[in-house]
């Protein structure tokens, strides 16, 4: 026995599938079945008030600003080629300082001490060159 007054048929032209669960598009108001649902599914003309999205350059970090239209890989491309800020030269490589008091040397990565816990230098790596001040045995690592 079929219920015609149950559902609603999908708005897309092709389909007009009766769906008893239909979906509204929160950007045109229409329905659709589960196929169609999407914005690019349906061709949706309103898309562009829901489906905002601003790049970030990977180099820089900056947001990269798109307009209606524009692919957003080209825009991205074009400002990495000439509007990034991005410098790898000012990049700087060694952050990790060594706690040892007096030691003002920083490494590439860090170089922890199993007792305490504390970044170091390659020099003030062991526990007896930084006077560490954990217990004798090593910290255990939950896992």
């Amino acid at each position: 026995m079929e219920l015609p007054w149950l559902g609603r048929h999908c708005s897309e032209r092709a389909c007009r599938q009766l769906d008893f669960l239909p979906l509204k598009c929160d950007a045109c108001g229409e329905v659709f079945c589960k196929d169609h649902i999407r914005y690019d599914d349906h061709s949706c003309s309103s898309a562009y008030k829901k489906n905002v999205q601003v790049p970030v350059c990977p180099l820089c970090n900056a947001p990269v600003p798109v307009q209606k239209g524009e692919v957003p890989d080209i825009v991205v491309g074009a400002h990495m080629d000439k509007d990034c800020k991005y410098n790898p030269a000012q990049q700087k490589i060694f952050t990790n300082k060594c706690l040892k008091p007096g030691c003002k040397r920083k490494e590439m990565m860090k170089v922890v001490c199993e007792q305490c816990g504390g970044n170091f230098c390659i020099k003030h790596r062991h526990p007896l060159d930084h006077d560490c001040k954990a217990s004798s045995r090593p910290i255990s690592k939950a896992g």
